[in-house]
């Protein structure tokens, strides 16, 4: 069997370098996705404001800060209970969810919509941030170095 491809760089001997440990990997999602879903809301309030005003652009700027604050609890979540409780995390995410879905609704039941919000882009601008939000998780997920196996046990390490 025949390959055209080029056989690259001759493999050295030496050592390969160790990323060491990384940043709060919550908090930097948390960062990223804030920023992406903040762009795309700026954005999308300038056709909101050209079409219907101020009220259209705090209209869709209102629907994306909802999205924002409900992605951003679940990643303040992560970051203070998988620091502190890994294997809890999990259920904790599952518990919060609960209780944001539950309290998001009760408060939008209560409060009810306002007569200046603009139905439609309200629900532009969330559906803006969802998207470029979860882009910019999966962007930062797939970033991620996470160790997945135990270093291997050295001399050094047992001695201290």
């Amino acid at each position: 069997m025949t390959s055209n491809a080029e056989s690259g760089p001759e493999s050295g001997s030496g050592n390969v370098g160790a990323s060491g440990p990384a940043p709060s990997l919550w908090l930097n999602l948390l960062k990223r996705s804030s920023v992406a879903a903040a762009a795309g809301l700026a954005l999308c309030a300038v056709p909101a404001a050209i079409l219907n005003g101020g009220s259209g652009a705090l209209s869709s700027t209102l629907g994306g800060l909802l999205v924002m604050l409900f992605f951003g609890i679940s990643l303040l979540v992560g970051h203070f209970m998988g620091r502190n409780n890994p294997s809890g995390a999990i259920g904790m995410f599952v518990a919060t969810y609960f209780v944001k879905v539950v309290g998001f609704a009760a408060v939008l039941f209560v409060i009810g919509a306002p007569q200046w919000l603009h139905g439609r882009w309200f629900v532009v601008g969330a559906v803006t941030a969802v998207v470029l939000w979860q882009a910019a998780e999966l962007y930062g997920f797939s970033k991620a170095r996470l160790q997945i196996y135990n270093d291997p046990e050295t001399k050094e390490n047992r001695d201290a």
